[in-house]
């Protein structure tokens, strides 16, 4: 690790997560806003030489996870080459993906073939209704892509689901079965104010805390210090009643939530943002196609203004929505 990929309060910054399109074929409320068509244009987007060259910068630097996500990075139509010239880098730890699920069952064997290791999927909700809701999307194409992921073999994979009060309260205690059932880690995440519908995010916000008392408190989760289930910031327990491993992300009411960060993200449209919740990026696409600077020097201009922490809970106001940010 290059003693330039400390930030300036010391934190290891080893983590680069690339959202390869901001598009999606869902429209999930606490990412894509009804009626958002602020798509990037295709000429916009980083190219897949483009892609690696700054990933390949990145490993060289001291980089060691790459995280793929979107928008859905399946509706890319080059994932897989892209994936295989990613894992072919040396110095690479560890290449993974983030993806609703729905376009995962035909290629989730290609995707392992190609050196994915890790693959996060969102289940928000296990009623079909409700799901849809919440989404746009069909459980049934997501189950799919589920089993799809179980029976190619990465050697992690994981659940991701929001936490919106008032429609997915009662779903958490069905999703911690659905994960034991399956022997996967579930994670559940606090909603951040990315949906450039302040209210909207008032309104659903349920906390990691209401959730763990929904799910029996400290008399049925029991604290796990060390599992490690990858590169981000859960905490995890035990759930007693099922066995599961379920994994707490709270970005609004952890007060050291911040303490331990080790990412900065790259946009598809070119962009490096030090910090999800705070406004501030280094137009690297821009740089990198007129030559004036490399990736190298403008990914230590992104650890270098890596902030303490973040603004979700100052009134901060995003100016895109989660989907043209990177999952």
């Amino acid at each position: 690790m290059s003693p330039n990929l400390l930030d300036p309060f010391g934190r290891k910054i080893n983590y680069l997560r690339v959202s390869i399109t901001d598009q999606c074929n869902e429209r999930c409320l606490y990412c894509r806003p009804s009626g958002y068509r602020g798509w990037t244009p295709r000429p916009d987007h980083l190219s897949k030489s483009e892609l690696i060259q700054v990933i390949n910068a990145a490993v060289q630097m001291g980089f060691e996870h790459i995280r793929l996500t979107g928008g859905e990075p399946l509706l890319r139509p080059d994932l897989l080459e892209i994936t295989q010239s990613i894992r072919s880098i040396p110095g690479l730890a560890s290449l993974s993906l983030s993806t609703n699920g729905i376009l995962l069952a035909p290629i989730a064997q290609q995707l392992h073939r190609a050196g994915i290791q890790s693959i996060n999927l969102s289940l928000d909700a296990l009623q079909p209704a409700l799901y849809q809701r919440i989404t746009g999307g069909s459980l049934d194409d997501f189950l799919n892509g589920f089993r799809a992921s179980l029976q190619a073999g990465f050697p992690q994979v994981k659940l991701n689901c929001v936490l919106l009060r008032g429609l997915n309260d009662q779903e958490l205690r069905p999703l911690v079965h659905f994960a034991a059932e399956h022997h996967v880690p579930i994670r559940f995440i606090e909603l951040m104010p990315l949906t450039l519908i302040p209210s909207q995010g008032q309104d659903l916000f349920l906390s990691i805390q209401n959730a763990q008392e929904i799910l029996g408190g400290p008399g049925n989760l029991i604290p796990q210090p060390n599992f490690q289930a990858g590169r981000g910031p859960a905490r995890y327990f035990k759930d007693k009643t099922s066995g599961a491993m379920v994994g707490f992300i709270g970005a609004l009411t952890t007060p050291d939530f911040c303490d331990s960060c080790n990412k900065i993200r790259l946009t598809a449209d070119g962009k490096l943002r030090p910090c999800l919740g705070r406004h501030g990026e280094i137009d690297l696409r821009t740089e990198l196609r007129d030559g004036s600077r490399t990736p190298h020097k403008l990914l230590l201009q992104a650890v270098a203004n890596k902030p303490k922490d973040h603004e979700f809970s100052s009134g901060y106001e995003p100016s895109r929505p989660m989907t043209a940010l990177g999952g």
